[in-house]
């Protein structure tokens, strides 16, 4: 029997959060849904990612899920109370997820404005262990760039140096991709910083969680598949297509959806 999950991010960030769950399991079918006409989200206000939330949450409602998982850590910062209370199935979130996983006690995290705003990401670290110190950096550009279909690494690049160099200076020991979109540009990142500092994808402790929920009913193939996954896109279906196809080497369905009108 196969576990019905929801997937979704503001774009293409969730595909780390995908590809993760799918290298561990291939008992699931999966509701992929990017709010590709708002994004990114980021940059918006904590009020209108709640709003945002509501309607995502209202359309998943209809889906008949058995867990939700949210692939966004800027909805997961401001709106996750909301999803919770709304869709009243097991949401299983990055911040939570990789909050438990740390190790040291000075950990950097590169996050949207939003998500540093709300202080999430330091707060719920803080209250698992105090004396961890966490050093929070925003990258308003990042997202925006990752999502373009011919992505410019040379203005990628250059972002890298100016979000990295405060985090760096206060010598973390860890650093956490506080957005789904930067696993997707982890090499770059990789050849900035020392091979002593941890580079962490909450992605995984996302899926770590889900599988001591739902533990996997069959051995793993090592090869994932997307056969049982379905996309659906707020806006701009003909330029997701391609994004699926450059990241994720396979064609697919996209289907258009409102959530305003369908939620």
């Amino acid at each position: 029997m196969k576990i019905r999950l929801g997937i979704f991010d503001s774009g293409i960030g969730g595909f780390s959060v995908l590809n993760s769950l799918l290298s561990t399991r291939t008992d699931v079918e999966v509701i992929y849904l990017a709010d590709v006409a708002r994004n990114p989200y980021g940059e918006k206000d904590s009020k209108e990612i709640r709003n945002i939330a509501i309607q995502i949450s209202n359309w998943f409602k209809k889906k008949d899920l058995d867990a939700l998982l949210i692939a966004c850590n800027t909805t997961n910062a401001c709106a996750l109370d909301l999803l919770q209370k709304t869709l009243k199935i097991p949401c299983f979130d990055l911040i939570t997820s990789v909050s438990r996983t740390i190790k040291s006690n000075s950990i950097g995290v590169l996050a949207t404005s939003a998500t540093v705003k709300s202080s999430f990401y330091k707060n719920i670290i803080n209250k698992i262990r105090p004396d961890i110190k966490v050093f929070q950096q925003s990258c308003p550009e990042f997202v925006s760039e990752i999502e373009r279909i011919s992505i410019d690494y040379k203005k990628i690049n250059y972002l890298v140096d100016i979000y990295l160099g405060p985090l760096l200076k206060n010598n973390i020991s860890e650093l956490i991709l506080g957005c789904s979109h930067y696993p997707l540009i982890y090499q770059i990142l990789r050849e900035k910083i020392s091979l002593d500092i941890e580079i962490i994808d909450p992605s995984i402790a996302l899926t770590n969680n889900l599988n001591k929920f739902f533990y996997p009913s069959n051995k793993f193939d090592k090869c994932i598949k997307y056969d049982n996954v379905e996309f659906f896109a707020t806006g701009k279906i003909d330029e997701f297509s391609i994004k699926v196809t450059n990241w994720l080497k396979i064609n697919k369905k996209i289907t258009l959806v409102n959530l305003r009108r369908e939620a």
